[in-house]
């Protein structure tokens, strides 16, 4: 039976409506999600200034493969007033030895496995390895994502229990070497930035032979970093 000219009308305005809104609501199903996503540099941009505010943090970094760094692990509790304590493990001529540290101020109390503690000055500890740097807006990471080159945000994860931003980028040498020392290259690596607070969650360095993964997590949780009896 014909559909009288009246209804037929109606009939296509609602089939069209139809098509509009599935259109509409597939659209966003074609691409990979990229475009929602905040941009590297703005993401690099709000995440130093997270940074930038943050009171203390607990840390860990660990080394891969057969990368030449000679600290393997490392790991603590940071002040944003540059006091920090923790433990490494580092390769002395093939052998891991584990030592303890706190820094207060520009001394430095450290301890092997065995013995008490003893002391050194802040500069004599930068060659071995001073994590304070980390917190510190001159020398760690606000300064390594405001030198970031080619910052591109690549995706959403879940990390750590947190839901974070993707982001790769060339770092520097220069800029690294303060939290990595004996890095002597640049990188091209990754950041996961949490996507609540904007602050750094982790960071992979590769590198030639192996690779640094560095942690950071419980953010301005309060600790009190004090001097150990000697």
């Amino acid at each position: 039976m014909p559909v009288p000219p009246p209804a037929r009308r109606i009939l296509v305005a609602v089939v069209a409506a139809a098509l509009s809104l599935i259109t509409a609501c597939g659209g966003g199903d074609v691409s990979d999600g990229r475009a929602a996503l905040p941009s590297g540099a703005e993401l690099v941009a709000r995440c130093a200034d997270a940074m930038r505010a943050v009171r203390s943090a607990a840390f860990s970094m660990e080394t891969e493969g057969t990368s030449p760094l000679p600290v393997k692990k490392a790991a603590g509790r940071l002040s944003g007033t540059g006091d920090a304590k923790w433990t490494i493990q580092i390769d002395l001529m093939g052998t891991l030895q584990e030592i303890s540290f706190v820094l207060i101020g520009d001394t430095v109390h450290f301890k092997g496995a065995t013995g008490g503690f003893q002391r050194m000055s802040r500069s004599q500890l930068a060659s071995i390895y001073d994590p304070s740097a980390i917190l510190d807006p001159g020398r760690g990471v606000v300064r390594l994502l405001s030198t970031a080159q080619n910052p591109e945000t690549e995706a959403t994860e879940r990390v750590d229990g947190a839901d974070a931003y993707r982001l790769s980028a060339t770092f520097s040498q220069q800029v690294l070497a303060a939290m990595v020392p004996g890095l002597k290259q640049s990188v091209d690596g990754r950041l996961w930035i949490d996507r609540a607070t904007g602050r750094l969650i982790r960071a992979d360095l590769p590198m030639t032979g192996g690779g640094v993964t560095v942690a950071l997590h419980d953010y301005d949780v309060p600790a009190r970093i004090t001097a150990p009896a000697e």
